[in-house]
């Protein structure tokens, strides 16, 4: 890879960076949200200090960025464009600060390529805010390990509590930095000292709304972590999660980088010299984070992208140890094999992102409908909102006339793209509880009219019925598959819009029999 390498490494690292920003941004704009994104957007339409099953400062985020750029998926998407660009620069820092200016070009060079990291850069999720406390209090971090300043330990704990904010996988940052002083002699004396503490107390501080508002609502976050933690489910292990998790990181990542990101790992014990000390610790705020997590899918089972916070480290090391020089100058295999796979893992992750980026904007890939999960994801939200609308409008009362899901993913949509994005409702009773019991009661459509929208007219129908007084046969809207397959009588989903007439009350989650830790006191 050093015949690719700039003449200015570093400031074609930051060029490279700012290219891909700009890109992010354009795109914004070229595809509709996906529901978890409509979902944080409702959240930013209901200010709080705290949400049921996530940190705030992504609605946050997102509430001040619409005031300014108005209601718009680009909008919507900017403070995950910027959040990753600003982790994107604190990860250059770091490989030019100890590695060099060639260290930081190739940093940048995989971080714009990775899957995962695009995915969280783009969409409108807490992934990027987190990736960005994590970056920010892993430079700032390593520099008060270098130098014990009081500057850099409290900056590393605004990022931490920026990051903890964003999403509660970050409290592992301060864990893993532990574990590293206590593995490391050079640094062990320190955690006997007040200022590595005081900057996980501001961390603690800046986190404090949130668990003050947790503490006035039962805790049903904690609640909900643990629950899909499977601390309420009998302990048993299931290998097929964890082989699961392996592939869902081996393709977010895309399989050379995760890799390489291995290889890294292991070569960080054995490099040496003044700055081994850098690669140990760059180990440890990557593999904790990630193997925690590897752990967890032997119990239940765990989302790819909980633990892609510590690829950021990880791909910090592979960037450092393998993106430089020849393949035959280095007596470790580990070395070896990694610089030979390099120009593969950065073309391969930048290949397979340009891939999915495109087809979730033009639906360029062969993908038979029934399994093409992007554009299921993506497609036909904009029609069900126009739809749904022109179906509210021939009801008796329009103006008294609700909107609903019977998931919040729906309802949300809903919400977005329905003109004049009107308030939503999600009828929660045989799904989960979420944020949309913190703002419907039944009292709140008592009588009233509905629209609603499920994707199963069998059962749905009956589940209806018990809860309103009468409903209508359903109307069904076709989404035509995209791209390719556009001419497929096979639609990529089909939506069921009922009118239902006279609400009964039953909004709320039925938790089932037995032991299920959301339940409310």
């Amino acid at each position: 890879m050093e015949s690719f390498l700039p003449k200015r490494p570093l400031l074609f690292a930051g060029l490279w960076i700012a290219f891909f920003f700009g890109l992010r941004l354009w795109i914004a704009g070229t595809f509709p949200l996906v529901p978890d994104e409509t979902n944080y957007w409702q959240w930013s339409r209901h200010p709080a200090w705290g949400y049921y099953d996530q940190a705030p400062l992504t609605a946050w985020a997102i509430r001040g960025s619409t005031l300014v750029g108005g209601h718009t998926e680009t909008a919507v998407r900017f403070p995950s464009i910027l959040a990753m660009a600003v982790a994107s620069l604190y990860l250059v820092r770091m490989a030019h600060r100890w590695s060099g200016s060639a260290a930081a070009w190739h940093t940048a060079l995989l971080s714009q390529g990775v899957l995962l990291f695009n995915v969280g850069g783009l969409l409108a999720t807490p992934d990027a805010l987190q990736a960005a406390g994590w970056a920010g209090a892993g430079y700032h971090t390593a520099r008060a390990l270098e130098n014990d300043r009081w500057f850099q330990w409290l900056t590393a704990g605004f990022w931490l509590g920026t990051g903890m904010l964003s999403k509660y996988t970050m409290v592992l940052f301060p864990v893993s930095v532990f574990c590293f002083m206590l593995f490391y002699p050079r640094f062990r004396k320190r955690l006997l000292r007040l200022r590595p503490w005081t900057a996980v107390f501001l961390g603690g501080i800046l986190f404090s709304p949130v668990i003050y508002w947790n503490a006035h609502n039962h805790w049903v976050s904690v609640r909900h972590v643990a629950h899909i933690g499977g601390v309420d489910s009998p302990f048993t292990l299931h290998p097929k999660f964890l082989l699961e998790f392996l592939g869902t990181q081996a393709g977010l990542l895309t399989p050379l980088v995760f890799l390489v990101i291995l290889l890294g790992w292991v070569q960080a014990f054995r490099e040496s010299g003044k700055n081994a000390w850098i690669f140990r610790y760059l180990f440890f705020t990557s593999f904790v984070m990630v193997s925690g997590f590897a752990a967890l899918s032997l119990h239940t089972r765990v989302y790819g992208n909980w633990p892609g916070a510590g690829y950021l480290t990880g791909a910090l090391l592979a960037a450092v140890f393998f993106g430089r020089g020849d393949a035959k100058a280095s007596p470790f295999k580990t070395l070896s094999l990694g610089r030979r796979l390099w120009p593969w893992a950065v073309g391969s992750a930048h290949l397979i992102t340009a891939l999915v980026i495109s087809h979730a904007v033009f639906g360029i890939l062969p993908i038979p409908p029934q399994w093409d999960r992007i554009a299921s994801e993506v497609a036909g939200w904009p029609e069900l909102g126009a739809k749904a609308s022109a179906m509210q409008a021939d009801m008796p009362d329009p103006e008294d006339t609700f909107l609903f899901g019977l998931h919040y993913q729906t309802a949300s949509e809903l919400a977005f793209y329905t003109p004049g994005k009107p308030e939503t409702v999600s009828i929660n009773r045989w799904g989960r509880p979420n944020v949309y019991d913190f703002w419907w009661k039944d009292r709140d459509l008592k009588g009233k009219d509905g629209i609603g929208v499920t994707y199963d007219p069998a059962s749905h129908t009956r589940r209806l019925s018990a809860v309103f007084k009468r409903v209508d046969p359903p109307v069904a809207l076709e989404i035509p598959a995209p791209g390719r397959f556009s001419g497929s009588d096979r639609p990529v989903k089909v939506f069921y819009l009922y009118r239902c007439y006279g609400f009964k009350g039953g909004l709320r989650w039925r938790p089932p029999p037995g032991s299920d830790i959301r339940k409310i006191p």
